[in-house]
């Protein structure tokens, strides 16, 4: 079995822009505590919309959907799920909505993160939630020829147990380090728990889920507000490209963590980014509906879809939604991209000064 020294592995993570990464993070990590304290009533509307964005998109990664009317339902548990997806996506809102909660009450050991899978697949019926891979398992790809190939090969079925809690032991050691950041454990000890793949099902979503959890018990909330999984699932392919790097020769101890620690400080700096920006036009009092709904899409890097913005703005009806968008579509504000179902808009840079 390989050896884990979480102090030592993280010693070897101090480059220059890691180093400048960290920096920026604690920086954001203040300015978001005075956000909170000051915006409390308002900052309520961005937890609801993080719940939706990151139960859909964790779920999403790993190929399980719903109607987005459905997901609202199931997210603010209006309804009962339908099928075996919904029933997921049923059990991910529970575990997230107990991490948010009781995130100080919930250590990282074993019969934690195996409590946790329980009410991940709480209503499939299935016998595998809350227990061990009882089979040797592969993280497996697939090409654009559609011919499938082993990735990565996880440790045998009969290592699982010791193996997690050997990582346990390893990262709550490393905690009471002062000098160790979390901000570099925790991707860390992710990545090592996704190497070892302990389930046989679920292995992704729980990763996702404890990555939040450490986080929170670290000091770093920003996932209660924006959506970490949804950074994630949009930039998936950079994901998987930084799991690969990362877990090259992990069995003999000589895998490099510093792609993926670098990825998830980039997810951590967007967030933060977002939040910012996000508070910024909620608490904006003097604004109109239409300038918020015109200030949220231009400090919005990427694509936006009018259910994403009404998801933001639920206090904004459709109607004024259409309206705003059609103005700042006939200004040429704004760009109109695909159609149907799937449109989206996105701030024309083009015509900035």
């Amino acid at each position: 079995m390989r050896k884990t020294n979480y102090i030592e592995t993280i010693k070897t993570l101090f480059k220059p822009d890691i180093i400048s990464m960290l920096t920026r993070i604690h920086e954001y990590k203040g300015e978001q505590m005075l956000f909170i304290e000051a915006k409390k009533d308002v900052l309520k509307q961005l937890v609801e919309v993080a719940k939706i964005q990151s139960t859909e998109a964790s779920n999403k990664i790993e190929g399980i959907y719903t109607s987005d009317q459905r997901l609202k339902k199931i997210v603010m548990d209006k309804t009962n799920p339908r099928n075996r997806s919904e029933q997921e996506i049923a059990g991910y809102r529970d575990v997230l909505s107990t991490i948010h909660e009781n995130f100080d009450y919930i250590p990282l050991k074993p019969g934690t993160i195996l409590q946790l899978h329980r009410d991940l697949y709480r209503y499939s019926g299935s016998s595998i939630g809350g227990n061990y891979k009882n089979s040797d398992n592969v993280i497996a790809e697939e090409d654009a020829e559609g011919n499938r190939f082993v990735r990565f090969q996880p440790i045998p079925a009969w290592e699982t147990s010791e193996s997690i809690d050997t990582i346990c032991n390893a990262y709550n050691e490393a905690s009471k380090n002062p000098e160790v950041d979390p901000l570099l454990l925790i991707p860390v000890f992710i990545l090592d728990f996704l190497c070892i793949h302990p389930f046989n099902d679920g292995n992704g979503r729980m990763s996702r889920l404890l990555t939040l959890l450490l986080l929170y018990r670290s000091g770093y909330i920003v996932g209660k507000y924006i959506s970490i999984e949804k950074i994630i699932e949009q930039s998936k392919e950079t994901y998987y490209e930084a799991l690969q790097s990362s877990s090259a020769n992990w069995h003999e101890g000589e895998n490099d963590y510093t792609p993926f620690v670098r990825y998830m400080l980039g997810v951590i700096i967007a967030a933060h980014k977002d939040f910012t920006s996000r508070v910024e036009v909620l608490t904006t009092k003097n604004l109109s509906k239409p300038e918020r709904i015109r200030e949220l899409i231009k400090n919005n890097l990427g694509r936006i879809t009018k259910t994403e913005i009404m998801e933001q703005f639920p206090d904004i009806s459709q109607t004024t939604v259409q309206r705003a968008l059609a103005d700042l579509l006939s200004k040429g504000e704004i760009i109109k991209l695909s159609g149907g179902r799937y449109t989206a808009y996105m701030w024309n840079r083009e015509n900035e000064e």
